[in-house]
């Protein structure tokens, strides 16, 4: 299958691409799903969520071997929202790792392979789904409650990913709240730990500026410090806390390719995502209906 980004990424932008001292602070925020053996079959490699044990140990030996050190999301969104690009002590080389959907694979594959590397990550969890172990689809699994702390225990931190994992910009904003309010009491009262960050499911509607400003009141009311998107790059010293990009990574992602990613030569997928997005939303692809429930009350 034809692969388009990555032939771009590789012979345009990867060689350009490289985070210097002369830059803001940039820290890339990697978004992992599933780690497993589950088959993708008919879909385009830019789209898939499944990361196959044996690739997911490449690239975190390829972290390893090159010098990157692991950093919490929450360590990260600290030194992001510092006035000053000289951070003594900060290593050259700095990478987040975070899981959407908290799959119950994180615990019984991925965590064992980043903890043969001392490294950490940030689990996004839908609620409703920890609490019935039940899958969304395809009778995939999710963690166990019990899970969740051992995790925890072992330095893994956790975020929400909304109660339902529902489409967020359909709904009205006393559900945004809800979802936004629940999950997070859920997560704490369950875990006996703050949380902060928050993961926007499925693709964020950034282009339409109404319902970003809507969203980021009701995260900084309901008590998050940030929140990761879809929205594909590098998070930058001087971006909106609340709608952080990240850099979508899968099995179809060889070592040129991540190293590539890692090193901003990625980040031009996001003009191409905006416009996309904004063509699909001018031709009514979200509908009004959409538009009207997350405007009223």
């Amino acid at each position: 299958m034809i692969r388009l980004d990555r032939f771009i990424t590789l012979a345009f932008f990867g060689p350009r691409a490289g985070r210097t001292n002369n830059r803001a602070l940039s820290i890339p925020v990697l978004m992992y799903h599933s780690v497993s053996r589950d088959v993708e079959e008919g879909i385009h490699p830019y789209y898939r969520m499944v990361t196959t044990p044996e690739v997911f140990s490449r690239h975190m030996a390829l972290l390893a071997d090159r010098g990157y050190q692991v950093m919490g999301l929450d360590a990260a969104i600290t030194l992001l929202r510092q006035p000053t690009t000289v951070h003594p002590g900060m290593p050259a080389k700095t990478v987040v790792l975070t899981f959407d959907d908290g799959f119950s694979n994180f615990y019984t594959t991925a965590f064992p392979i980043l903890a043969r590397h001392g490294f950490t990550a940030t689990v996004f969890l839908p609620t409703s789904f920890i609490e019935t172990g039940t899958g969304r689809t395809g009778g995939q699994t999710f963690l166990s409650w019990s899970q969740v702390n051992e995790l925890a225990d072992h330095g893994v931190s956790f975020g929400s990913h909304t109660v339902s994992h529902g489409y967020l910009f359909g709904m009205t904003r006393v559900e945004l709240k809800q979802e936004l309010q629940q999950s997070k009491a859920a997560i704490e009262e369950r875990t006996g730990r703050a949380v902060r960050c928050f993961s926007y499911p499925y693709a964020f509607p950034e282009q339409d500026t109404r319902f970003v400003a809507v969203f980021r009141n009701l995260l900084q009311t309901c008590g998050y410090a940030c929140a990761v998107t879809t929205r594909i790059g590098t998070a930058a010293q001087g971006d909106d806390l609340f709608t952080l990009k990240r850099i979508p990574v899968n099995a179809s992602d060889d070592p040129a390719l991540l190293h590539a990613k890692i090193n901003g030569g990625y980040d031009w997928m996001h003009t191409a995502q905006y416009a996309a997005k904004t063509v699909r939303a001018l031709s009514g692809y979200h509908g009004r209906t959409g538009m009207v429930k997350w405007t009223s009350p």
